[in-house]
């Protein structure tokens, strides 16, 4: 069994966690953070630029001797996550160099930013793979082991941390296909939760805010700014903790189809939609009567919360 390294308490001894996109930023602390932790980690990065393109090496390697150097158990992984085997051969490089899985973390991704009118149909599909497929695929292939564990009278207490942003809570100017991948990746940790709990898996998400490649643009004000009190509110190291704990088993039961923002020392839980002010005429509408019912509705409606970047 895994112990705790240098300034870890033990909570994910005896883990074995998966953690994609891991080569770098915030997938990079989430490996490091599980480690500390005592769990053994399996690497999974691809290696690819910002836009997608292959690179030179994959980082998973460098994370992974990082990893050992400092005590921690860890493998690598190079497959592609979007595709049906890439995600298969993650769960069983877990199962068959560690002897099992217990949390998945998806967090691979990249951008391809335009405006809406200028976005082209490939950019669409290729931030829509990775992004949302790249999450269904590695949750099904470790559901199937789970639901298999459950179904031989194994316990199991997994766990799936799934990485949606606040572009997929509120929209991004600029971002039309990963706002609708990331809030795409909401809906499917809703239908996750509901679905798995039965088998003992406990899936949720997170919306970080944190200085990575990916956001290198949007948080450049931040970047430029000193730290103050010396925390850097930006650090990828500060959203960890919590997707560390959510992939533990110190969860307990419940702790399950819940979204999470975090940024800095911020924690919040996000509500999502609730029903607002309605009526019910009990027959059908005309046009002119249902815009009349729609414009008193709204008077008393909570106005939309602002899409970043809108002017």
């Amino acid at each position: 069994m895994s112990e705790a390294k240098a300034g870890g308490s033990g909570l994910c001894a005896g883990r074995v966690v998966a953690v994609t996109g891991a080569g770098r930023g915030l997938g990079r602390a989430h490996a490091h953070a599980y480690a500390a932790e005592g769990a053994k980690v399996v690497v999974n990065d691809l290696g690819v630029g910002l836009d997608g393109a292959p690179g030179a090496e994959s980082p998973a390697a460098q994370v992974v001797r990082e990893i050992r150097a400092s005590g921690g158990e860890a493998t690598a992984h190079g497959g592609d996550v979007a595709t049906s085997e890439g995600a298969a051969s993650l769960v069983a490089t877990a199962v068959d160099t560690f002897g099992r899985l217990d949390t998945l973390v998806n967090n691979a991704g990249f951008l391809r930013d335009r405006m809406l009118v200028n976005l082209d149909e490939d950019d669409w599909d290729a931030v829509m793979r990775v992004h949302l497929k790249g999450h269904f695929l590695p949750l099904k292939h470790a559901a199937a082991y789970w639901r298999s564990q459950a179904k031989a009278g194994r316990p199991v207490a997994a766990r799936i941390v799934n990485t949606s942003s606040g572009a997929g809570l509120s929209g991004s100017v600029g971002q039309g296909n990963y706002s609708a991948a990331k809030a795409g990746i909401l809906g499917l940790t809703f239908v996750a939760a509901a679905e798995l709990g039965r088998y003992g898996v406990q899936v949720n998400a997170i919306a970080p805010a944190a200085r990575t490649r990916m956001t290198e643009a949007t948080f450049a004000a931040s970047m430029a700014a000193p730290e103050r009190g010396g925390f850097d509110a930006m650090a990828p190291e500060n959203v960890s903790p919590l997707v560390v704990w959510l992939g533990s088993a110190a969860t307990g039961d419940g702790v399950t189809g819940r979204v999470f923002e975090v940024e800095g020392g911020r924690i919040t839980v996000m509500e999502g939609w609730h029903p607002g002010p309605t009526v019910d005429k009990a027959e059908r509408w005309t046009p002119a009567g249902a815009g009349a019912a729609v414009r008193e509705l709204l008077a008393r409606a909570q106005a939309p919360g602002a899409v970043y970047g809108a002017s």
